[in-house]
C-alpha cells in the first residue's frame, strides 16, 4: 500500500469517485490507499457534495509550508515534551475528528470531542479550548453546549471555581441512553399519528413500522449498553464502613 501524501493524480480521482456517487471505501480501495485517508482528504476540503481536487491539493501544499515555516530548521517531526511525534499526533488527531464527523457531529463540535479524547487529563477548560484550537469562546460554547446535549461531555467545577468539561468512561454509555430518549420521542409520535390517521391506511401502517422498529432498537441497545458499562467499567462507591457496593444507577 503506497504511503506518502495524496498525488493531485490521486485526488482527481477522488474527485471522479464522488461524482459518480462511490463510497469512501471504494475509492480508497482503487487507489490502494486506507479508507480513513480519502475520508480525512474529502472532509477536510469541503465535503463529499464540494470537493473539488486542485483546490485541494492547492490548499494541502499550502499548510505544508506553513508546518515547515513553524518547525525548527532541521526537525522535520518534531517531539513533544512528552515524547509523542507532534506531527503524529497531529494527523491521528485529523484523522479521529474527520470519523467523529462522519457520525453527525459538526467539524468544531468534533474538534472539540477530539481534543478532549487525546489530552491525558480526559479534562479541559474552555479557556484551554480556545487556546489549543484557535478559536473563539462563542465556537467552544456553542460545541461543548451541543456535546453536553447530547451526553458525550459532562462539566464539574475545580478547585479554582473554573467549569472543566469532561470525557470519561461513562460518556458513550451516557450518549447512548440520550440517543434511546430521543427515540422514545419519535415511537410517541409515530404512535400519534397512527391514531389519526387510522389503523388500517397504509399511512399509519408505516409509522407502526417506524414505531415498532425503534422499540426494538431501543431495547437492544440499552440493554447491551449498560452490560458493556457493568462488565468494562464497574464502579463502586465507599460506604461509611469502608466497604464498597456497586453502584445502581442506569441514566
Amino acid at each position: 500500500m503506497p504511503g506518502g501524501r495524496l498525488t493531485q493524480q490521486e485526488r482527481r480521482q477522488i474527485a471522479l469517485g464522488l461524482a459518480d456517487g462511490l463510497a469512501y471505501a471504494e475509492i480508497a480501495r482503487q487507489l490502494d490507499r486506507p479508507t480513513s485517508t480519502i475520508t480525512r482528504e474529502v472532509m477536510r476540503n469541503g465535503g463529499p457534495t464540494a470537493y473539488r481536487a486542485d483546490l485541494a491539493h492547492r490548499a494541502t501544499e499550502r499548510r505544508a509550508r506553513r508546518r515547515r515555516q513553524a518547525a525548527p530548521r532541521g526537525q522535520e517531526a518534531p517531539v513533544q515534551a512528552d515524547g509523542r511525534d507532534a506531527e503524529a499526533v497531529r494527523e491521528y488527531e485529523e484523522t479521529l475528528t474527520t470519523v467523529i464527523m462522519q457520525s453527525g457531529l459538526p467539524k468544531m463540535t468534533s474538534r472539540v470531542l477530539t481534543c478532549l479524547y487525546t489530552t491525558d487529563a480526559g479534562s479541559l477548560t474552555a479557556s484551554e479550548l480556545v487556546q489549543r484550537l484557535q478559536v473563539s469562546p462563542a465556537s467552544i460554547s456553542k460545541a461543548i453546549t451541543l456535546l453536553e446535549r447530547q451526553g458525550l461531555v459532562r462539566r464539574e467545577r475545580d478547585e479554582r471555581r473554573r467549569d472543566r468539561y469532561i470525557v470519561d468512561d461513562d460518556v458513550w454509555y451516557q450518549g447512548m441512553i440520550a440517543s434511546a430518549r430521543s427515540n422514545a420521542l419519535v415511537i410517541e409520535t409515530a404512535r400519534q399519528g397512527v391514531s389519526i390517521l387510522g389503523p388500517d391506511t397504509p399511512a399509519a401502517a408505516r409509522l407502526e413500522g417506524v414505531a415498532r422498529f425503534l422499540d426494538f432498537v431501543n431495547e437492544s441497545m440499552t440493554r447491551a449498553a449498560e452490560q458493556a458499562r457493568d462488565v468494562l467499567h464497574p464502579k463502586a462507591e465507599a460506604t461509611s464502613g469502608g466497604t464498597a457496593t456497586p453502584r445502581s444507577d442506569r441514566g
